[in-house]
């Protein structure tokens, strides 16, 4: 089994002249990638595992200096890659508390049994998650997938079942 990596950021610039970097998380907190004393950097299925020397957040971003990075070039050339981290080592989740790469892949399904889609993302409104689920069928409106917006909340998700690869939820398939 090859090991799953889960992109939390990308290296966006050098960050001053010893070679440290500076980094946009994709991470909820800003501090989520400093709880990993080594990232995978690459990009296109080639990653190199890097030791994290120090990091911290900065403003918007996440500032490290990365072990074997010693100057603003070695840094420069890490520039457009992404910091990835194993799906092994992430702690494991409180009950009903998933991980949003967990979620995306999974099939969703309305209580009524007909199926609505795939979760293809997620994202944060500030008053809670949104799945985007695609259905891969075409509609008049537009000649994509016809995409759905549900609120990740209690009263729309029923179960969530990583293992089965579902997410039963109480919503109407016309919607």
């Amino acid at each position: 089994m090859t090991e799953q990596l889960v992109a939390m950021g990308r290296i966006v610039a050098p960050y001053g002249i010893k070679g440290w970097i500076k980094i946009q998380p994709f991470t909820q907190q800003l501090q989520g990638l400093l709880d990993y004393p080594q990232w995978q950097v690459g990009q296109d299925g080639k990653w190199q595992l890097r030791s994290v020397e120090v990091a911290k957040v900065h403003g918007a971003t996440v500032v490290a200096k990365l072990e074997g990075v010693g100057d603003r070039e070695q840094a420069a050339a890490l520039q457009g890659m992404r910091i990835a981290i194993s799906r092994d080592d992430f702690p494991i989740p409180a009950t009903n508390e998933f991980y949003w790469s967990d979620l995306v892949g999974l099939k969703v399904v309305n209580a009524a049994g007909v199926a609505l889609g795939s979760v293809t993302r997620v994202f944060e409104t500030g008053a809670n998650d949104v799945l985007v689920v695609e259905d891969g069928v075409a509609n008049e409106v537009a000649a994509n997938q016809r995409e759905r917006l549900l609120p990740f909340i209690a009263t729309v998700i029923r179960q969530v079942d990583i293992a089965g690869g579902t997410i039963i939820v109480d919503w109407d398939a016309d919607f």
